[in-house]
């Protein structure tokens, strides 16, 4: 018995840019992105939410529309678990997985966000599946617990939102798009076999997003100041500090957008990778002989291929969506592996690995059987 992974989803908006489009904006072309990045173009929301694409992605894999890779259609009553991987939400309150749970008809769902970057899909399998396995009949203390048997697990993101256009180093990486997985608590199959996910401290601050909030706020240190109303107080600018930003925003640049060191990144991502592989396969007692699709965060076609090299196995184990889609956060992960299921990559009783890393540092894989 396990936690089985049973239905896919996928969505992007519908503005596709290519690479060269970009030019209009900063200084770069096609090849030079290409040969960095393996990146050709990606689709960037201007009239849709995060939530429209959350909702498609996960209609799709309830199995709700046509060409669905979903095992069965769902039932909305069958649904107690929604979680919802961003670091993008149309709004704080109320969150992500609330608007979808309200959308879906999902009237017997917990709902929450969960925030671990590009990692998060992989944070929220786990958590899913930690719920499901805690409150799985014949384990002690189930009764107790919120019966959960069916889980909506999302990655969705409105990455573009938090980009600087003018910064050709980082503009042309990210994305927009969600992904979305059903997990159903099975008496007759494995599926999760093993999971690793882990932190590390960011102390170079690599890839940092400070928050910008606009509601003034009329105090200082010695009380109420209505003359002193301001959005940006020392607050914010001990977080600015914190992370390394201050300069850069003091200068100019949008407070609330990515600000990242690529070489740093990469190396941070590329062994960050390797070793949670291994040590998921190691969990689940799996050989990397017996995996038939290792399905990574779409960051950057180079980190995909420093790791497989790492792993000693060819690039055609990996699944690449990267091309028509670039990084997309949280969503990247889902998005990947509902494409290998609509490549027919995928079959029943395949092992499969899951991987990702993201800001914060965060990492982690996830190893099933299909």
């Amino acid at each position: 018995m396990g936690c089985a992974l049973v239905g896919f989803g996928k969505a992007v908006p519908a503005l596709e840019v290519e690479n060269d489009e970009l030019k209009a904006l900063v200084d770069t072309n096609d090849e030079w992105i290409v040969t960095r990045t393996g990146i050709h173009s990606r689709h960037i929301a201007v009239a849709e939410t995060n939530a429209d694409l959350a909702e498609a992605a996960a209609r799709e894999a309830l199995g709700w529309t046509e060409g669905s890779a979903s095992e069965r259609r769902f039932d909305p009553s069958e649904i107690d678990l929604v979680v919802c991987a961003t670091i993008t939400p149309d709004s704080i309150v109320p969150s992500l997985a609330g608007l979808l749970r309200r959308r879906l008809g999902l009237e017997h769902a917990i709902a929450f966000d969960l925030n671990a970057a590009c990692t998060g899909f992989v944070y929220g399998l786990t958590v899913a599946e930690s719920m499901m396995s805690a409150a799985a009949p014949g384990t002690a203390g189930a009764a107790g617990r919120n019966p959960v048997r069916r889980a909506l697990v999302v990655g969705s993101e409105r990455l573009t939102r938090l980009t600087n256009w003018a910064d050709r180093n980082t503009c042309v990486l990210f994305g927009d798009g969600a992904g979305a997985a059903v997990l159903e608590w099975s008496d007759e199959r494995p599926g999760i076999l093993g999971s690793y996910i882990v932190n590390e401290d960011d102390v170079t601050n690599a890839l940092t997003c400070p928050s910008a909030y606009d509601a003034p706020q009329p105090f200082n240190e010695q009380g109420v100041a209505p003359e002193a109303a301001v959005a940006h107080g020392s607050a914010e600018a001990s977080t600015d500090a914190e992370l390394g930003v201050t300069e850069l925003v003091e200068a100019g640049r949008p407070r609330q957008t990515i600000y990242m060191n690529g070489q740093k990144v990469f190396k941070f991502a590329a062994e960050a990778m390797t070793e949670a592989v291994n040590q998921a396969l190691e969990r689940a007692g799996v050989a990397l002989d017996e995996v038939t699709c290792i399905v990574p965060h779409q960051a950057n076609e180079r980190i995909i291929k420093y790791a497989a090299k790492k792993l000693d196995r060819p690039m055609e184990l990996f699944q690449l969506s990267i091309a028509n889609a670039g990084n997309t956060s949280a969503a990247s992960l889902p998005m990947a592996l509902a494409e290998a299921y609509r490549a027919g990559r995928i079959h029943r009783g395949d092992k499969v690995v899951l991987v990702a890393f993201g800001g914060g540092f965060t990492s982690g894989a996830i190893v099933y059987e299909a």
